[in-house]
């Protein structure tokens, strides 16, 4: 099993959602309104008057069989939509309770 952790620009959200329903990822866990920056090319998203835009993001616990096709699909949200930002990381799951 692997953690992959997708912080989002808020606009992402319904494709991202129909992504892991489409791949029978069910469980996962949101964060609505969580503010940061690209670490290369994307503006902040601070929800403040000089950057008003949010991010989410979401943490799903997903089998290492799904794993690079749901990193596939992440990444061409990213082309469809460049400017708006997404990204997916990933790490091993040890234990599960």
């Amino acid at each position: 099993m692997k953690a992959v952790f997708i912080p989002y620009n808020q606009a992402h959200q319904e494709r991202l959602i129909e992504v892991l329903d489409r791949m029978s990822i069910r469980g996962f866990t949101m964060w609505e309104q969580v503010q940061g920056r690209g670490s290369e090319k994307g503006e902040p998203h601070y929800g403040d008057h000089a950057w008003p835009t949010m991010n989410s993001s979401i943490l799903a616990v997903v089998p290492d069989e799904k794993v690079d096709k749901l990193l596939e699909r992440v990444h061409a949200l990213d082309i469809e939509r460049d400017k708006l930002g997404i990204h997916a990381f990933v790490w091993d799951i040890e234990k599960v309770i």
